[in-house]
């Protein structure tokens, strides 16, 4: 395993959190009483940990995922499938299955999502060699066990999702970047009021791209222009914070790691599903 660092070599990026096996179809959920017919499916092992850590090995970095899947077939195939991208897959055996998701893209390519069954993470009780924590160069968390996200403090940059505010505030653990959508209320968050230091806060604005508050106050970015047209909007924030993180685990600058997750995020964006239009790039970036 890779010691920390940056530089032009191959970096190691863990990811800590959760898989949902998803289902992504054409058409509308239906509203209370009606029924919709959804066309097109296509499945794929997606969730925030599931759709970062692929797009980590995507850039060219060695990835580590710690997550929990479910005992049956398809945390099975969700396992699968990860490990023919490259990801090395650490999961805990949940007995209570995989959890299921349906994802539904109207026209306008933005998505609703309906999750089916209870989300499984892993735990710090789980036996997935955390301490290999120390030892990568960046950790992008987006668990819901305090004790885990202690655990990932031992790498030398840590990133974490902002829907994971709760666990920011129960954990109380420095952290160096939180990274989450200012559109959404559900990751709202003000690092003033977290009982750790926030090394900085970036905030993405979709297609208007975003911003980083840090001690030297605020930087505004703009998007990146989309290699095509816009398709499917699952999996562009996480594959945003995947970037980041892996910018990070580079030795790059705060700003420049942002825009390698704004790149991501963009390239996401022209394909279905949360997997297939990933950025792309070399070993060693």
């Amino acid at each position: 395993m890779t010691g920390a660092g940056g530089g032009r070599r191959r970096p190691t990026v863990a990811v800590v959190g959760h898989v949902e096996w998803i289902s992504h179809v054409l058409g509308r959920m239906p509203a209370a009483g009606r029924i919709s017919y959804l066309t097109a499916p296509l499945e794929e092992p997606g969730g925030g940990g599931g759709v970062a850590a692929s797009q980590v090995v995507k850039l060219g970095a060695r990835c580590l995922f710690l997550t929990a899947l479910g005992d049956d077939h398809w945390g099975r195939q969700a396992r699968l499938e990860m490990e023919a991208v490259g990801v090395e897959v650490r999961a805990a055996l949940r007995e209570e299955g995989q959890t299921r998701a349906l994802s539904a893209v109207g026209p306008s390519g933005d998505r609703a999502i309906a999750v089916v069954g209870t989300t499984i993470h892993p735990a710090a009780t789980d036996d997935l060699g955390w301490e290999d924590l120390a030892r990568v160069d960046a950790v992008y968390f987006t668990g819901r066990d305090p004790a885990t996200l202690a655990l990932a403090r031992r790498a030398p940059r840590l990133v974490v999702a902002t829907r994971r505010r709760d666990v920011l505030r129960e954990a109380a653990q420095p952290v160096d970047v939180i990274v989450g959508s200012d559109h959404d209320p559900d990751e709202a968050v003000d690092p003033a009021a977290l009982p750790a230091p926030v090394g900085a806060a970036v905030w993405t604005r979709g297609a208007e791209g975003g911003v980083v508050r840090d001690a030297k106050g605020e930087a505004a970015w703009r998007a990146t222009e989309p290699p095509g047209p816009p398709v499917d909007t699952y999996g562009c924030g996480d594959s945003f914070a995947a970037g980041l993180t892996v910018g990070l685990a580079r030795g790059y600058a705060l700003m420049d790691a942002v825009m390698l997750g704004a790149r991501c995020g963009a390239a996401n964006v022209t394909g279905r599903g949360g997997l297939r239009a990933q950025l792309r790039e070399a070993p060693g970036g």
